[in-house]
């Protein structure tokens, strides 16, 4: 069947946009270049489009391949509380507590934003409750005393961060993180139990998956700022109680989220050299 002449004119028409629209990106591609390490690479990294339609949307060179990074991440919270009173329920709280981490990274980046490392995780907390007491009527109230709670762990993990440049000015960028972690750590509870002292220490190994995107954004030449959201995570882990000396037991939980955690938000530097 041989199509009239107006629709052969049409595809013609068609096919003479699409070329002259490929010739169009690709000036404007080759307008974007840039000298890395003595090399001239564009400014746009090409990628597959996946998708039925051409969005005419860029992931720009954020950070080239064959850069280092050097991360720090630190976090530092303190509460204290003297002889306060709450609604006249809670009476004499005197409780003191901190808890404080750091976090040094370091990464290769393989490909043009895409780096692999290793990051290392140290953290510590302390908390001492003095003293409460809770008084709700003459016949029920009752004091707690003397309890302390003490916890630290170290941490491994390697990760695979990519990053989506927002721009040819290479200031910000949007990017995934996937790691691998493994934990090992222990905790102690000591407290008071009918007037006798009970010391309960745990020893924790634990292993976990986690993705987590941020933003990242440039405010020196090689300095960057970026934070983090914790959103899914896969974990594995194992805990083993004694009190006193004596083996109370173990236990093993594993488990998936996907949510946001507000205290899984971390801010910290990056230096790309």
């Amino acid at each position: 069947m041989v199509q009239p002449l107006a629709a052969r004119r049409m595809q013609v028409v068609k096919k003479s946009e699409l070329y002259a629209d490929s010739l169009a990106i690709r000036h404007f591609e080759d307008s974007m270049k840039v000298i890395v390490g003595g090399d001239t690479v564009s400014m746009i990294i090409p990628e597959q489009n996946f998708g039925r339609y051409d969005r005419g949307l860029f992931n720009y060179l954020y950070i080239p391949k064959g850069s280092w990074a050097f991360g720090l991440t630190a976090s530092y919270g303190e509460l204290n509380t003297e002889d306060n009173q709450l609604l006249s329920i809670l009476n004499n709280v005197d409780f003191k507590g901190k808890i404080y981490s750091i976090k040094p990274s370091i990464s290769y980046f393989i490909r043009n934003n895409q780096s692999i490392g290793l990051q290392f995780d140290y953290s510590r907390g302390v908390a001492d409750l003095t003293n409460l007491a809770l008084d709700f009527d003459d016949d029920l109230n009752f004091a707690i005393k003397d309890v302390s709670y003490y916890t630290q762990s170290f941490s491994v993990s390697t990760a695979y961060r990519n990053y989506v440049g927002l721009g040819p000015d290479k200031r910000f960028a949007v990017f995934n993180q996937v790691d691998l972690s493994f934990l090992a750590g222990s905790s102690r509870f000591k407290r008071l139990y009918n007037d006798v002292p009970k010391d309960t220490r745990t020893i924790i190994t634990q292993a976990s998956l986690n993705f987590s995107p941020g933003v990242c954004v440039f405010i020196q030449d090689q300095v960057a700022f970026n934070v983090s959201f914790g959103i899914f995570g896969i974990k594995m882990r194992k805990e083993r109680q004694s009190t006193d000396g004596v083996d109370e037991g173990h236990r093993f939980t594993s488990g998936a989220n996907f949510r946001f955690n507000i205290f899984n938000i971390n801010f910290g530097l990056l230096i790309v050299i």
